[in-house]
C-alpha cells in the first residue's frame, strides 16, 4: 500500500530525498574536486539509508561521535570507522571488543593523561591501538594547540607505550560564528594550516603520522586549498539546518530535514496558530538566535515544504508550537492556517531536531512516503 505525506500522523521528521541527495553530491564534488578523502560525519542523521547513500556516492569511511554508532554501522558492515571524541577510559572495553571483531576503528585523545590511560588498558590487552591527536585550531572546544608541548608529549606517551599515533584531527567549530565567505574561507585556512603543522611537528620528531584530518560543513564547503590535508569530514550538511542557511553554505530550499506538524487550534488576538509540533518535536535549540537572523524554533513552510515568508515557530511547549509572525500580528491567522492545516518546519539545527525522533519519512519525488529507521544512545 502506497503512503504519501496526508497518511501519517504528526508531529513526523520527513526527509526530503531530492534534496537530500544533491547535498551529498555537493559535498562529495566539492570533495573530489579539492583531492581529498571524504569521511562523512554520520552523527546527524545516525540512520542507515542515509550513511548507504553518502557511501554510494564516494565516501570512504565514517565519522562517529558515539560507540552506539560505530557498533550499529560495524554490524551494517561498515569498517573504516573513527570516534573523533576524546575516549573516556571507561569506554576503552567497548572499543577493544570492536577491533576484535575486525572494525578498523579509530580512537582520539588530546591530553597526556588519555595517553597514559590508553597505554595501560592496551598494554593490559596486548592491544595497540589507534590513537590520532586532536588538534585545537581556534580555541573553539578540545584539542593541543598545534605549537602546543603537549603534541609531542602525548605522541611520545603513545608511541613508548606501544600504541600507534597515526593521524591528527581538527574541526573548526568557530566557522558557525561566520556568516561572510571571506570569513569562512579565512577560518577554513586556519583549520588546515594548523592541522597540517601539528602533523609536521609530530614527523620531525620521528613519528609517522598519515593522517591528516579536518572538516566542518562551513570549512568544508569553503576551503579552497587542502594541500597537505588527508581527508575531510562533514556532517549536517547531509541535511543542512537554519544555522547553515545563515552562516551562509546554503539556501532555505537545500534544507532536507524537516517536520511535520498539523494546526491544531488558534490564539486569534495574538497572531499565533498552535500545532501540535513542541520542543520535543524541534528540539530546545535556539541556535539562530545568536545569528543575523533569528528563526525562533523553526521556519515555517507549507506541506510541499516551500518556506512561507515571516513566518516561524516563535514559541514552543513540550508538545505544542506556535506559528506567528516573526515581526509584526497576523489578525487573520486562522483563515491563512485553519485547523487541520499541515506544515512543515524548517529546523535550526537538524542534529537536535533529528534526535528528537525515533524515524524518518523518507520522501521521493513522486511524493511517496518510506520509513527510514534512525537510534539513539552513546
Amino acid at each position: 500500500m502506497t503512503t504519501t505525506i496526508s497518511d501519517l500522523d504528526t508531529p513526523a521528521a520527513l526527509i526530503d530525498l531530492e534534496r537530500m541527495r544533491h547535498n551529498i553530491d555537493r559535498m562529495q564534488q566539492r570533495m573530489d574536486e579539492l583531492g581529498v578523502r571524504f569521511r562523512p560525519h554520520v552523527k546527524t542523521s545516525k540512520s542507515l539509508p542515509v550513511v548507504q547513500a553518502q557511501l554510494a556516492a564516494g565516501a570512504r569511511g565514517i565519522t562517529v561521535s558515539t560507540l552506539e554508532e560505530a557498533e550499529r554501522f560495524f554490524e551494517a558492515g561498515i569498517d573504516d570507522i573513527l570516534y573523533a571524541v576524546s575516549i573516556a577510559p571507561a569506554k576503552l572495553p567497548r572499543v577493544l571488543a570492536l577491533r576484535r571483531r575486525g572494525c578498523d576503528l579509530k580512537i582520539i585523545t588530546d591530553s597526556v593523561a588519555g595517553a597514559a590511560a590508553i597505554v595501560e588498558f592496551g598494554r593490559a590487552h596486548q592491544e595497540a591501538f589507534e590513537v590520532w591527536i586532536e588538534i585545537d585550531v581556534d580555541g573553539h572546544r578540545s584539542g593541543i594547540p598545534p605549537q602546543g608541548d603537549a603534541l609531542l608529549a602525548v605522541a611520545r606517551v603513545l608511541q613508548e607505550g606501544g600504541m600507534r599515533p597515526t593521524g591528527v584531527m581538527a574541526h573548526a567549530g568557530s566557522s558557525y560564528e561566520c556568516d561572510e565567505p571571506e570569513a569562512l574561507r579565512r577560518v577554513a585556512e586556519q583549520e588546515r594550516s594548523g592541522t597540517v603543522r601539528a602533523a609536521e611537528r609530530l614527523r620531525q620528531a620521528g613519528h609517522a603520522c598519515p593522517h591528516v584530518s579536518v572538516g566542518s560543513t562551513p570549512t568544508a564547503l569553503a576551503a579552497t586549498a587542502l594541500s597537505g590535508v588527508t581527508e575531510v569530514r562533514a556532517g549536517v550538511y547531509v541535511f543542512f539546518d537554519l544555522v547553515m542557511h545563515n552562516v551562509g553554505v546554503c539556501g532555505l530550499e537545500d534544507i532536507a530535514l524537516s517536520v511535520l506538524t498539523t494546526v491544531i487550534g488558534h490564539q486569534e488576538e495574538k497572531g499565533w496558530a498552535i500545532v501540535d509540533a513542541g520542543w520535543m518535536a524541534m528540539s530546545r535549540d535556539r541556535g539562530s538566535q545568536q545569528q543575523r537572523r533569528d528563526f525562533g524554533y523553526g521556519q515555517v513552510c507549507d506541506a510541499a515544504g516551500n518556506a512561507i515568508a515571516g513566518y516561524v515557530v516563535s514559541g514552543a511547549n513540550q508538545e505544542h508550537g506556535i506559528v506567528s509572525l516573526a515581526e509584526g500580528v497576523d489578525a487573520r491567522i486562522a483563515a491563512r492556517f485553519p485547523i487541520g492545516t499541515r506544515l512543515r518546519i524548517l529546523p535550526n539545527h537538524a542534529c537536535a531536531t533529528a534526535a528528537q525522533h525515533p524515524a524518518y519519512r523518507a520522501v521521493r519525488s513522486d511524493g511517496e512516503v518510506e520509513a527510514w529507521p534512525r537510534f539513539y544512545g552513546w
